[in-house]
């Protein structure tokens, strides 16, 4: 028996904290996709739960902001719009930004809200964040379709230019998921981070050509606006689907600053990740 206890070998599985994006285990993301769609799921479920409207909602946010737009700045402060109707230059650029300030408010809160998950079952912590962002793609489907019965009614045929939507839908994906890993990590962190997020939001809105064309701003200056990653964002969509001027540098612009968020994200998130159970 002491033989056989002897000769006995122990099976010890250790888990080391990550180091950085060479540590990004893409291979055991993949492993556990399943569990990314089943958050998904889960998220899509909650959002819609006990709704009266239900994906309705999808829609009316950025047809109502529309609204209020194409009335004061339209209309009253005759902010120019590049020779495009306002109401369909401003919901053009609505439909990113409300996906991407929606995925930032469910980023933000995404780790601390599943701090059960995430204190009893070890699972890729990069799924929470990540699922956080895959799930207002839903939204922005349904409301990326609602502008064809707008192109529609003024009359306006997108150009060759279209081919380039999906790339910009990537990168609108990649400007969400990289803010909200910063975002997740702090909060993780800092509590009070989620009392900032709303007022950041709004700040952001304001900082990107939303409700006005980058045209306005000095050309010397379109390149540093551009460093703001939502900018080559909505100026790419609005030239993908309505025409306009094409995003030019401000687009080399934000997709760089894009590239540096994901990656500074990445190391931030998966330095931390080791502490999320004992901290939260």
């Amino acid at each position: 028996m002491d033989a056989v206890a002897a000769g006995a070998r122990e099976l010890v599985v250790e888990i080391d904290a990550a180091g950085g994006v060479r540590s990004l285990n893409a291979g055991e993301i993949w492993t556990y996709r399943e569990l990314l769609y089943f958050l998904v799921w889960r998220d899509v479920k909650v959002r819609y739960k006990q709704t009266v409207l239900g994906a309705a909602w999808a829609v009316l946010q950025p047809v109502l902001t529309m609204a209020v737009f194409a009335i004061f700045l339209g209309r009253l402060a005759h902010v120019p719009s590049d020779s495009v109707p306002y109401p369909l230059f401003a919901f053009a650029g609505l439909v990113p930004w409300t996906y991407f300030a929606t995925a930032l408010a469910g980023g933000a809160q995404s780790i601390v809200g599943s701090q059960q998950l995430i204190s009893k079952v070890y699972f890729p912590r990069l799924l929470i964040p990540l699922a956080a962002a895959v799930t207002p793609l839903v939204d922005f489907a349904i409301a990326l379709a609602t502008i064809v019965p707008l192109l529609l009614w003024y009359r306006v045929a997108p150009g060759a230019a279209i081919v380039w939507l999906p790339a910009f839908a990537l990168l609108a994906f990649a400007t969400a998921f990289a803010a909200a890993l910063w975002l997740a990590t702090l909060t993780v962190e800092y509590r009070d981070v989620r009392y900032l997020v709303p007022f950041a939001v709004q700040f952001w809105m304001f900082a990107t050509p939303v409700a006005y064309p980058a045209s306005l701003v000095p050309e010397h200056w379109r390149v540093l606006f551009g460093l703001n990653p939502m900018t080559g964002v909505v100026e790419g969509f609005r030239w993908a689907l309505v025409g306009g001027p094409a995003p030019g540098p401000m687009l080399a612009a934000s997709a760089a600053a894009v590239a540096a968020l994901l990656v500074s994200g990445l190391m931030f998130f998966r330095r931390s990740e080791a502490t999320f159970a004992d901290v939260i």
